[in-house]
């Protein structure tokens, strides 16, 4: 029998940060769900692999290159590989899935 897993199980409640969670790496493929607090991490990513990323829960403004960009639940967006970019704000507890393809 196939158990399924849930996306909205175990999330953590964070007070500053983020997590991380992999639920599936198949190949060049690897999801992941992150949950962040009211105040994320302010690190600038610059990743070797794309990545697609939906905002499932909440609001968020990220910085992607010189662009500021706002979104809200159900918002997407895809990032192309070596382009800067940062989550400046989050209401508290987002919830991400970010697909990076390398």
């Amino acid at each position: 029998m196939i158990n399924p897993d849930n996306l909205f199980d175990n999330i953590p409640s964070l007070v500053e940060g983020e997590d991380f969670s992999e639920l599936l790496n198949c190949r060049n493929v690897v999801i992941e769900r992150i949950v962040s607090s009211k105040n994320p991490d302010n690190k600038v990513y610059c990743q070797e692999q794309d990545e697609w990323v939906i905002l499932i829960k909440g609001k968020a403004q990220l910085r992607i290159k010189d662009d500021i960009v706002n979104l809200k639940a159900g918002d997407y967006l895809f990032i192309p590989a070596m382009t800067p970019h940062q989550v400046l704000t989050t209401s508290n507890n987002c919830l991400w899935l970010a697909i990076h393809i390398y």
